[in-house]
């Protein structure tokens, strides 16, 4: 190669990196729960908050740390951040600053502990990252809440004195209490139940009545986000995404919609909502073949694996 060909490629080199800077992106994306009991983790009574605003700092090159950007959770508490070009991460931090007056009433009173990003996805100029789930805590903790995730007060210090033995008195015989009636049985919690329902199941109007957390008519975009949007388009609704069949995309959607059903149904299903939700993001961005197998783990899961049956009663 000639200095002219050597020219000519290390021009070369300039200008595809000066492109891939242009169009490149960096998405970091998470979620914020209201921690009811205060026990500093996410537990069976947290649920996803709205209106909850979340800032990313990053240190400068004098080590102090920056305000990179904001979101403000929307209704299924999720939040994302996006970034022109591919910056470096390392050392950011990404925690709850603030919340709007809906969260102000219920859990707005203060955040845990920020949390760093975490690369997931890389493909050309394009970088995904998620942050560990975020929480915002109520100023007290819920009555339901187990007596064991209340911050325990530190017991007074015993002196290592031993007291004198006092002589006491016999006790007295207690009289003979009667017997107590039963007690009632417990109230049954469906939600506590093992189900597995498939779509075709869901989609019964004798099941209607099981569409509780979201209902048919929600846009696909607004439950799985931005990159479900593009790859969809923006008017296709959770009903219409549940029919259909014949192509891996379509397939992905009609179980993923269904995974989702279920995860809010029953709290021992393979998949927590959340869960539903980043894996069908992954699959969107990755192969074909990726698509099939998420789409495949979702038909799994939905069908009870071969020991999970579907719970379903006729609505009344």
């Amino acid at each position: 190669m000639d200095w002219s060909q050597k020219l000519y490629f290390t021009a070369f080199l300039i200008v595809a990196a000066a492109i891939r800077g242009i169009h490149g992106y960096t998405m970091v994306s998470g979620t914020v729960f209201c921690d009811q009991c205060k026990d500093g983790q996410i537990s069976l009574f947290d649920y996803p908050l709205n209106g909850i605003n979340v800032a990313m700092a990053c240190p400068d090159n004098n080590g102090q740390m920056t305000t990179w950007g904001e979101d403000t959770t929307n209704w299924l508490g999720n939040f994302a951040l996006k970034f022109d070009g591919n910056p470096d991460l390392s050392g950011c931090v990404a925690q709850v600053t603030s919340s709007n007056e809906q969260g102000k009433r219920g859990c707005g009173t203060g955040g845990g502990p920020g949390k760093s990003p975490r690369l997931i996805f890389r493909m050309f100029d394009m970088n995904m990252y998620t942050i560990d789930p975020l929480i915002s805590q109520p100023s007290d903790p819920m009555t339901f809440c187990p007596k064991s995730s209340y911050p325990q007060p530190h017991p007074n210090p015993v002196s290592p004195a031993t007291p004198p033995t006092l002589p006491y008195p016999p006790t007295p015989s207690l009289p003979h209490l009667p017997s107590w009636p039963p007690l009632p049985p417990m109230p049954h919690f469906p939600y506590l139940d093992a189900s597995a329902c498939p779509h075709q199941s869901w989609m019964m109007p004798e099941y209607r009545c099981y569409w509780k957390v979201i209902n048919p008519d929600l846009k696909v975009g607004v439950v799985f986000g931005l990159i479900a949007a593009r790859k969809y388009g923006s008017d296709i609704t959770l009903w219409e995404g549940m029919q259909g069949r014949g192509e891996p995309y379509k397939t992905l959607l009609r179980e993923g919609t269904t995974a989702l059903l279920n995860s809010y149904n029953s709290v021992q299903f393979p998949y927590h909502p959340l869960s539903v939700i980043q894996h069908m993001n992954w699959a969107l961005m990755g192969s074909t073949q990726q698509v099939m197998h998420t789409a495949l783990n979702f038909l799994r899961a939905n069908s009870g694996n071969g020991r999970t049956t579907c719970k379903f009663n006729p609505c009344k």
